[in-house]
């Protein structure tokens, strides 16, 4: 297992938890997107629990690579779902949000299948 793998998951999970958290604790700046681009406030929590899950398969990914893998690639879909939710929604000043939380995701996925 190199450092770069664990200190880029480490920081992905990180970065991934935070996001999570922001949305349980409904932050404005997290969640007044969310719903200018029309996702329901039911749909919340659920996408915190991803986002959770996420983050927690990337750190047992590095004792069980499979798991972090899994959820490498389950975190870049997701990301993926909400770029092309901020692009239907015609906000184009706010892409970089999702992809910033993509990035780091890719490259532990990316250092997983390579380690």
């Amino acid at each position: 297992m190199t450092v770069a793998y664990i200190i880029v998951t480490v920081v992905a999970a990180l970065w991934v938890g935070f996001s999570a958290y922001s949305v349980f604790a409904r932050a404005p700046y997290v969640v007044g997107p969310l719903a200018d681009y029309g996702v329901p406030e039911s749909w919340w929590p659920w996408l915190g629990a991803a986002k959770a899950a996420g983050s927690l398969g990337l750190l047992a990914g590095l004792f069980v690579p499979f798991v972090g893998v899994a959820a490498g690639v389950g975190l870049v879909l997701y990301f993926a779902g909400a770029v092309v939710t901020v692009l239907r929604a015609r906000s184009y000043k706010t892409l970089v949000a999702p992809l910033m939380y993509m990035a780091p995701a890719a490259a532990a996925l990316v250092l997983a299948l390579l380690v």
